[in-house]
């Protein structure tokens, strides 16, 4: 995850350092004796302060509090917006009500300010402090009327500072084309006012988008090549920027130890900057790295550090992504209630960011933290959640592909058709040219269309075989594989609610003293008990009858077909498997016992949950009488005499 505003930022930044460069411009109200070519004693220190935001933000505070001092005996509405809206941006990560403070003095000076353009930026900062909190559609809104502002007043400068910011948050919104086509243009405005390092800032913003996209490859070489060019030239806060999302680039190839070194770096740079969101983002990424390498409590640590310094800035999408790296963590080490936490407090901002990525991988990691924590129904529903979030991310990919495409060639064609006008000697050659153009895009936009056909029946496959997978392990119990208790009633209850029910038969299995050999021997010989009561059980039950575990030490037998004289016999034969388990490997002082309630279905009306009842009164009579043994208890019309004594049955106490 890059740092959400903070290029954006420093191209409005550098926006007001155009405008402070190309000239002064007088104030609405200017002192009788100052003239044209007299320039205002605020503007040094306001062309230092723009400098200093890509090097050293603190001593562009310092300049910009200077040049308020002046402007406060000698005011000047231009100079005063461009040292609010510097403020500002300084401020929209770190203090929202002092960044919207300085927005209002801004504003309020608008009406005399001699540069209409200005307003452009004003409404740019505005959005900027919206979109750090997350409340990216507002943003948008408030970017809308920037680019429409600096376009009616012919404002260059501002008209490419505030399509960089809506480009930078439509590619955060998934809309590649329409960003990468805002961002190219604002680049090409840098281009034409000879601004190489506002250009190499929107540079940086197109390699974000090809990150977002996938184009993770790409993106690397165009930070690496930034990075270049930001060392030669100082511009030091910038390096740690850049050199943070080249640490992105690196952890979405997996190139762990190549993303550690630039997050470190970037953190190292931050620090002495004492930029304190800054370093909360790239211990961020340091937490990430420790996590893919296996180290979750150095994970950890690290994401202590970075939740001190996120409580410093409103960012709530940087606090989502450290929830989402402690979630990650906290599963690593099965503390999965906590781990649940976090991931659901990441969650609610990225639904309302509208963040794919980041929702694609928050939904996933819950679905496995919530299965572990066998809530199988609501592990399910999230993992459907990763797939759908998946789904779109890739079919936005592929269509922004498409639609990007179609821009480059739209624009294409429409030069040959201005070179076709200029040269109309060569007109039909052109036009045969652009024809075979045409088909051979075409001929691309076809194939491509196929490929992506292809890839989205492949993904459909994908998600039938996942769905199918979690359907058998919503039914099945994890640690003795046995059928669960959903699974077992969802069976029975069909059977019950026949007109013509057969005879059927339940019994309720309950090891006896399993608290004991967990408390002795341990959980793990505890859990050797079930899989091996289980295992016995299995080999005792055929079909139509069916087995399944309630939960904790207990089993239940569903016995389709079976009068009372056959479950009885088979809940004997059952008890006596149990006791000729050989358990001397791992439980060599004791073997395994347990008590046994039997209940038969009533011919009408019975329900599985009634059964259920009276097969567990029928196991609460076994354990009374001393455990180790079958008790019965019948539906109420059959039970009004006691059950007659078996032969050879004998009561273990």
């Amino acid at each position: 995850m890059r740092l959400l505003t903070l290029i954006r930022t420093a191209c409005l930044f550098l926006a007001v350092a155009i405008l402070t460069v190309a000239g002064t411009v007088r104030a609405a109200d200017p002192r009788p004796t100052e003239t044209a070519s007299t320039p205002h004693p605020a503007q040094t220190y306001i062309d230092r302060a723009a400098a200093a935001v890509r090097a050293r933000p603190e001593d562009s505070v310092r300049d910009t509090q200077a040049a308020l001092k002046i402007l406060a005996n000698q005011p000047n509405a231009d100079l005063e917006i461009r040292a609010r809206l510097l403020l500002c941006d300084h401020l929209s990560e770190r203090d929202k009500a002092a960044a919207e403070a300085e927005v209002a003095k801004a504003r309020a000076l608008l009406p005399r300010a001699t540069r209409r353009g200005l307003e452009a930026g004003v409404l740019n900062c505005e959005g900027t402090i919206l979109e750090t909190v997350s409340e990216n559609a507002r943003a948008r809104e408030l970017y809308e009327q920037a680019v429409a502002v600096a376009t009616r007043a012919q404002d260059d400068e501002m008209l490419a500072a505030s399509l960089f910011a809506r480009g930078y948050l439509l590619g955060l919104q998934g809309q590649y084309a329409t960003g990468l086509a805002d961002l190219k243009r604002g680049q090409a405005l840098y281009e034409e006012l000879d601004l190489p390092h506002h250009s190499l800032t929107a540079l940086n913003g197109i390699a974000i988008l090809y990150n977002r996209m996938g184009d993770y490859a790409q993106a690397r070489y165009m930070y690496d090549q930034a990075l270049k060019v930001q060392r030669e030239a100082g511009m030091y806060r910038e390096q740690g920027v850049t050199l943070h999302n080249l640490g992105r680039a690196h952890e979405n190839l997996r190139e762990w130890d190549a993303a550690q070194a630039a997050f470190q770096e970037s953190y190292d740079i931050n620090r002495q900057l004492n930029y304190p969101r800054g370093e909360a983002y790239a211990l961020r990424g340091l937490a990430a790295v420790k996590n893919a390498k296996g180290d979750p409590n150095g994970a950890l640590q690290t994401l202590e550090q970075a939740m001190v310094l996120q409580r410093q800035t409103p960012d709530a999408r940087l606090n989502a992504q450290i929830q989402l790296a402690r979630g990650v963590a906290l599963h690593r080490l099965r503390q999965l209630p906590a781990s649940a936490e976090a991931l659901q407090a990441a969650l609610g901002v990225f639904r309302q960011a509208d963040s794919l990525s980041e929702l694609r991988a928050t939904y996933g990691e819950l679905a496995a933290v919530l299965s572990d924590m066998g809530d199988w129904r609501e592990g399910y529903a999230h993992l459907l959640n990763a797939q759908e979030t998946s789904e779109r991310m890739f079919r936005n990919q592929v269509d922004q592909r498409f639609a990007t495409l179609k821009v480059e060639f739209d624009t294409a064609a429409k030069e040959k058709e201005n070179a076709l006008l200029v040269r109309e000697n060569n007109a039909n050659q052109l036009a045969l040219a652009e024809g075979q153009r045409a088909r051979n895009w075409q001929r691309a936009v076809i194939v491509l269309t196929v490929v992506l056909i292809v890839l989205l029946g492949i993904l459909a496959w994908h998600q039938w075989r996942s769905t199918r997978r979690m359907r058998t392990l919503a039914m099945t119990d994890e640690l003795t594989g046995v059928p669960n208790r959903r699974a077992v009633l969802t069976r029975l209850a069909p059977l019950l609610r026949q007109p013509n029910p057969p005879s059927c038969a339940m019994l309720i299995i309950d090891i006896d003293h399993f608290k004991s050999i967990n408390d002795q021997h341990g959980h793990a010989e505890g859990d050797e008990a079930l899989k091996a009561v289980a295992r016995e059980l299995r080999e005792d039950v055929h079909e139509p009858a069916f087995i399944g575990r309630l939960g904790g030490e207990e089993f239940v037998v569903a016995i389709p077909g079976a009068d009372y004289d056959r479950a009885y016999r088979l809940a004997e034969r059952f008890r006596e498997s149990v006791m000729s388990i050989d358990t001397r490997r791992w439980l060599n002082d004791r073997r395994i016992t347990v008590s046994i309630g039997l209940t038969m279905a009533k011919s009408t009306g019975d329900t599985p949950s009634t059964m259920l009842q009276r097969a567990d009164a029928a196991l609460y009579d076994a354990k009374r009488a001393g455990r180790n043994c079958v008790k019965v208890q019948l539906p109420a019309p059959e039970s009004e005499a006691p059950a007659p004594m078996k032969p050879g049955q004998v009561e273990f106490a």
